[in-house]
């Protein structure tokens, strides 16, 4: 059992500089990549987390050889194998990039993960792979874990549908797996919607990097063209998706905190941060890799369309219980199928502590009200954990139930947070 968190409340204006690790997201893609090169890869600054963890653990089980020196790691491809179970934990990354890379496995792949796990969809990469000939077995609920890919050489690719409306990490995994395959692989969108589009074009944009031909000229359209994949010397950007609860604390707290090593370029959904917090009521600059986040303690609503970088909505949702005007967020219904239903358990949280918030078809309408101190769920979530740590900047007596969930993708939470407010302005 995990012991709850007293999040401590902000006493005084902030003036913090908060060091962010590497992106998760960029992490384990260089992972998959470097997995499926021609040669050694040097990945410096990789995040050390759960889900980059798992990442590691399943290539090796694989037949990849992952040497950990610090942040620098270095990856040595060879044949991949099968009769592996691939453990995914919790990590969306693990249990959707790695399926089509198993069916380039010499046998079957099991793949399985926590108990929450089981609740998140993976039909489409699966029925992507029965439809490009890849035998896949299901052990429960079809369209969910636990599943057998069975791998084989050779398999050709070639053209595939796939409904991501649920998720972006569908395409990103076939992409990803896609130069190894004889003939390539066209990647087809067929569903209403397509959220987290920087997240797809984050992919494509490391395949290039690795020397894989790709053409996404066409909207919903990807071509990756057959073809080696490149051994790469590559620094991993800060994660600028968990640096959000941290710059956030300066609307919620007053003063300033900085974050460096933040990108002038990137394709990280993190990026809209800035700009997302200056109409909360924040003042940014960045200024030689450094940005900087000023807040008054004065915070507004907003009414936005979130489905860019859905990631940061459980740090805007807790701005906007704290805020002066209600907030309206649009197109995240994908969030429901998350590491937990986030509109659910936002939701739940909030009206819990004494807030208002509604679930709408696409997202959540968040009326602030004055809020009560008591116990707040993480529900295993690591970006639930961090809203309610921000929640708790203002509402003295708010305790998180499993702050430990931060570590999957932002190990030592806890002590870059009080770090964060051992630093009166």
């Amino acid at each position: 059992m995990t012991s709850t968190w007293a999040a401590p409340a902000a006493s005084r204006p902030l003036d913090a500089l908060v060091e962010v690790p590497g992106s998760k997201s960029l992490s384990n893609r260089y992972l998959v990549l470097a997995a499926l090169a021609e040669g050694p890869s040097r990945l410096r600054g990789v995040l050390d987390s759960r889900d980059t963890r798992l990442m590691a653990g399943a290539l090796r089980d694989l037949g990849t050889s992952v040497t950990e020196s610090g942040s620098d790691w270095l990856v040595t491809p060879a044949a991949l194998r099968g009769g592996a179970t691939v453990d995914c934990g919790l990590a969306g990354t693990v249990m959707r990039f790695l399926p089509p890379v198993a069916a380039l496995a010499d046998g079957p792949v099991r793949f399985d993960g926590d108990a929450q796990a089981y609740a998140r969809p993976m039909g489409p990469v699966l029925e992507a792979l029965r439809a490009l000939g890849v035998r896949v077995d299901d052990h429960g609920t079809p369209g969910r874990l636990p599943f057998t890919v069975h791998g084989r050489a050779g398999l050709p690719g070639g053209a595939v549908d796939v409904d991501a409306s649920g998720s972006s990490q569908f395409v990103s995994g076939l992409l990803l797996a896609a130069p190894r395959y004889r003939l390539g692989l066209t990647v087809r969108h067929t569903g209403p919607t397509l959220p987290s589009l920087p997240h797809i074009a984050m992919t494509v944009e490391v395949l290039r990097a690795a020397g894989v031909d790709v053409d996404d000229s066409r909207p919903g359209i990807w071509h990756v063209a057959p073809g080696a994949v490149a051994g790469r010397d590559v620094r991993v950007e800060p994660d600028l998706s968990n640096a959000a609860p941290f710059l956030a604390a300066a609307l919620v707290a007053g003063g300033t905190v900085r974050v460096p090593g933040w990108p002038t370029t990137t394709t990280q959904p993190g990026a809209l941060l800035p700009a997302l917090l200056e109409r909360m009521g924040a003042r940014t600059a960045l200024a030689d890799g450094v940005l900087a986040v000023a807040g008054t303690g004065a915070i507004h609503g907003i009414d936005v369309d979130l489905r860019a970088a859905s990631e940061l909505v459980p740090t805007v949702a807790a701005l906007a219980v704290l805020a002066d005007s209600p907030t309206r967020l649009r197109g995240i219904a994908h969030m429901r199928g998350h590491e937990t239903d986030r509109l659910a358990a936002l939701a739940t949280e909030i009206t819990a502590r004494g807030g208002w918030a509604q679930q709408t078809s696409d997202g959540l309408v968040i009326t602030p009200r004055p809020l009560a101190p008591g116990l707040w769920h993480a529900y295993a979530d690591h970006r639930m954990a961090t809203a309610g740590a921000l929640v708790g900047l203002a509402v003295a007596g708010i305790e998180v139930d499993d702050v430990d969930s931060t570590a999957k993708t932002l190990p030592g939470f806890v002590g870059l947070w009080a770090g964060m407010l051992g630093s009166p302005a």
